[in-house]
């Protein structure tokens, strides 16, 4: 997702929209901007979000996680007819702000934001969380239906330092997250 520098003008603000209808929102105010001939007066609709991996059944799934839900972020110039386009698209409540009236958000909040943003994209993020003394399961590799304990994780590279039983003897073992499962 690349950041377009913004018009001087334009400011970003924090709808609150129907939570799981984020995508749908923002589709709704582009659509309804481009049949008002109001595109000029938005500059970007932001849904922060990143891929989530998580292991089901043995196998890989990935789901679409949004940072923030039932908000969105959008950027734009705002006047009377804008507000009324974006607060009268179905799926959008209201701007942030004390009784809906729009309060621009802080330079350094969007900041801190879209650097959160550009730092998740492309990266897949394991959903399952892993903490050293759980049980796990190994469900894919060499080492496929052994079980043992967690003994270290590593979270920055998705591995984690297991314990199993190899004949008769504990054995550590580098695994990747996706390789395990936690026993029940």
């Amino acid at each position: 997702m690349a950041f377009t520098q913004i018009p001087a003008e334009m400011e970003w603000f924090s709808l609150r929209v129907i939570s799981g209808k984020e995508k749908k929102a923002k589709e709704a105010i582009l659509y309804e901007a481009g049949e008002a001939d109001l595109n000029d007066h938005i500059g970007d609709v932001l849904v922060p979000s990143e891929n989530v991996v998580e292991m089901r059944d043995g196998k890989k799934r990935v789901r679409n996680k949004v940072f923030f839900p039932g908000y969105i972020l959008i950027c734009l110039k705002l006047t009377k007819e804008i507000r009324y386009l974006v607060e009268n698209v179905p799926g959008v409540m209201s701007f942030v702000g004390p009784k809906g009236e729009p309060i621009p958000l802080r330079d350094d909040e969007m900041a801190r934001i879209l650097g959160e943003v550009a730092g998740k994209e492309g990266r897949e993020v394991m959903g399952q969380q892993f903490r050293v003394g759980d049980p796990m399961k190994v469900v894919d590799g060499p080492f496929l239906d052994f079980t043992g304990f967690i003994e270290e994780v590593n979270a920055d590279k998705q591995k984690v330092k297991v314990t199993v039983s190899i004949f008769g003897r504990p054995t550590p073992v580098e695994l990747d997250y996706r390789q395990i499962e936690l026993e029940k």
